[in-house]
């Protein structure tokens, strides 16, 4: 595995995430030579190895693929709340050209597979308690309601 640190070409973490923060938008990468398209950006293509990526913004909405109920906690740096871990959805987000995972901001009951999902800002509490900016995607019933 690349540390992408050490690739000069390669953005910081939030700018291999994020195309531009409001509204928010993610950042991917597309092959120029074959097509293929990844996220978050990268700087070679992982089906013909080249280093021709470009980067592209993804679009803000996509089907919901599959998902699952993550119950237990993360390994670090997620940092369990002092009231406690509680269970969330996570699931599969087909952007037409790429299938992202990504946290799901609904509750049971209120997103089901094949549902239109809608990105949105998603914040927590980093190791040292600053708030870190993250992204998911929340059903579109939920979003316009």
């Amino acid at each position: 595995m690349i540390d992408v640190r050490t690739v000069p070409d390669v953005p910081s973490e939030t700018d291999r995430l994020f195309a531009q923060r409001d509204p928010l938008v993610l950042a991917g990468s597309r092959c120029t030579a074959c097509g293929t398209v990844t996220f978050p950006i990268q700087p070679d293509c992982p089906r013909c190895t080249e280093r021709t990526m470009a980067p592209i913004d993804l679009p803000p909405v996509g089907t919901l693929w599959t998902w699952t109920v993550q119950t237990f906690a993360p390994r670090p740096p997620f940092v369990t709340p002092a009231n406690g871990f509680e269970p969330f959805c996570l699931g599969y987000v087909d952007l037409g050209d790429v299938v992202i995972e990504t946290r799901i901001d609904a509750q049971l009951g209120e997103f089901s597979t094949g549902d239109a999902m809608h990105l949105v800002p998603w914040t927590w509490d980093g190791p040292d308690g600053t708030e870190l900016a993250g992204y998911a995607f929340a059903p579109s019933k939920k979003v316009h309601a």
